[in-house]
């Protein structure tokens, strides 16, 4: 059984930042891929930064130069820096991880529960 748990969101002011992370536990063979994703009330779940476990790092196009994503490999960990928060920042974040629970076993993506980034003055 794997668990993704996330932690480090809140309210901040335009221009603000906030640091999430996102800690695996569990049944863990191997991570894949670690990311985040966000959903806004009346949108679809999109991809913020997602990044292969040493691999390079993509963006969305709405955060190149204002996120970044890092992951501790040693503790199964990913971090999305936001600098420069926007109102339209403003949503529900969710981690993501595609791991291996066993050495014959096929990636899964995983989620966690979400955290609330509210971008507002």
């Amino acid at each position: 059984q794997v668990q993704l748990v996330e932690s480090g969101g809140g309210l901040v002011q335009p221009g603000g930042s906030l640091r999430l992370s996102c800690a695996a536990s569990g049944s863990i063979f191997s991570i894949t891929t670690m990311g985040w994703y966000r959903q806004a009330p009346g949108n679809e779940r999109e991809l913020v930064a997602r990044v292969p476990v040493g691999g390079i790092a993509n963006y969305a196009d709405s955060v190149k130069g204002r996120f970044t994503i890092s992951t501790d490999n040693a503790k199964n960990t990913v971090y999305l820096q936001m600098d420069s928060l926007k109102p339209e920042d403003t949503a529900v974040y969710y981690c993501h991880a595609v791991i291996r629970v066993e050495f014959i076993s096929s990636p899964t993506g995983y989620w966690g529960q979400g955290t609330q980034v509210t971008v507002s003055s």
